[in-house]
């Protein structure tokens, strides 16, 4: 009896306010949907994105990487168990729209503190339920990812139109610097970090110093490397190569963000000065792409883009297939990098994509997946007992 007290409790049910008005989607080709608002009431301009995770819709939601997005989720029901504060990647909601099929009327969950609409309200992110989000996803996997504007405020249709086809996109934009950190701090525990068990990783009790770089870095990346046993710095994303190494590290993580690499100069000549120093780098996601600009490559647009939980990556050193999550809409074209110098470790099953790289000569290894993400749901978390390797 005390435990379906305790349970009771934590069930809500959504207010009848919350989704009586009406949400407009416009998208550039001129595609209009009509659905119910919930979250902010507000006009939104976007790149509108597909997502095929099954869960974890809170953390996607607060993923850096996806500034500048509207997410729209392939899963047919979201918010059924609301938010809470662990499961956090970064301290608010970083997408510009939510898109969803249904948005759950009841919210239960054990961990639950507060609904899902209340909390994009709260973040200033407006979303629209009740519209046909397999067409959507078909439009985007058919024609490629679109820009989109919503109004949950009775913005009329042909504003939305010129207000989609008037955004400049993210290509060539420097979206990191509105999600960095202002200046660099010591990670210490959150309320996240008890769900990150040591004893998932190679544990090692002699601590080290690792730097990570804010380019927009989830906060499971910090969970993971403080697991494996590693002190933290986390810096701003404009610091020199010479700050970083002024700090005496023991490795360094080039975390994820969001936007075009290669609008990041700034980023890669910190990444080629670090090169050049032989410290142990581990890169991903962004992280990985800018590696792969400071060896001197290309990178370039995906059509849609990977987005979601359930990507399979081959380790082509062992041929074991890792279920992986993923969020990038650019890639590093392999044709570009000196074979020589970098070996190709990790391909994508789906379109053969570059998946992670690691120097020849150098220590430095980089995936373009999320090895903190619980995608397998550990299948890619050995990528940081490797990079503890590289450390010695």
């Amino acid at each position: 009896m005390k435990e379906k007290a305790a349970a009771a409790r934590w069930v809500s049910v959504l207010p009848k306010e919350t989704l009586m008005h009406q949400a407009t989607l416009a998208l550039e080709d001129g595609t209009i949907l009509t659905g119910a608002a919930f979250g902010a009431e507000a006009d939104a301009v976007f790149e509108l994105v597909f997502n095929t995770s099954m869960t974890g819709y809170q953390e996607i939601l607060t993923d850096p990487s996806y500034r500048g997005q509207g997410v729209l989720f392939t899963v047919s029901h979201i918010g059924n168990v609301g938010i809470n504060v662990e499961d956090y990647e970064s301290a608010r909601p970083q997408v510009s729209a939510t898109i969803v099929r249904s948005l759950s009327p009841v919210v239960s969950n054990w961990r639950g503190q507060q609904p899902l609409s209340d909390w994009l309200a709260a973040g200033g992110v407006p979303g629209i339920a009740d519209i046909d989000t397999r067409f959507l996803t078909r439009k985007l996997r058919d024609g490629g990812t679109q820009r989109a504007a919503l109004s949950t405020r009775g913005t009329p249709e042909a504003d939305l139109l010129a207000m989609a086809r008037a955004w400049p996109s993210l290509d060539g934009r420097d979206m990191v610097r509105e999600v960095t950190c202002a200046g660099p701090y010591r990670w210490a525990c959150d309320a996240g970090d008890h769900w990150v068990k040591p004893s998932v990783i190679s544990h090692r009790p002699s601590a080290v110093h690792v730097v990570a770089y804010d380019f927009g870095c989830k906060r499971n990346i910090l969970r993971h490397l403080a697991a494996i046993g590693a002190r933290i710095t986390v810096v701003p994303a404009d610091t020199p190569a010479a700050g970083v190494l002024a700090l005496a590290p023991d490795g360094i993580v080039l975390s994820n963000g969001p936007g075009d690499p290669a609008s990041l100069p700034y980023a890669v000549d910190a990444v080629t000065g670090l090169l050049d120093a032989g410290v142990p780098i581990l890169g991903i996601c962004l992280g990985h792409q800018l590696l792969g600009l400071a060896l001197g490559g290309r990178t370039g647009r995906l059509k849609f883009g990977h987005h979601g939980a359930n990507h399979p990556v081959q380790d082509l050193r062992t041929g074991r297939v890792l279920i992986t999550a993923q969020n990038h809409n650019y890639c590093v074209d392999p044709a570009s990098l000196d074979r020589a110098a970098v070996e190709i470790t990790h391909v994508s099953l789906n379109d053969g994509s570059l998946e992670g790289m690691r120097l020849a000569s150098r220590p430095v290894l980089s995936v373009q997946f999320h090895p903190e993400a619980a995608a397998g749901p550990h299948d890619a978390q050995g990528i940081f007992d490797e990079f503890l390797a590289l450390m010695g």
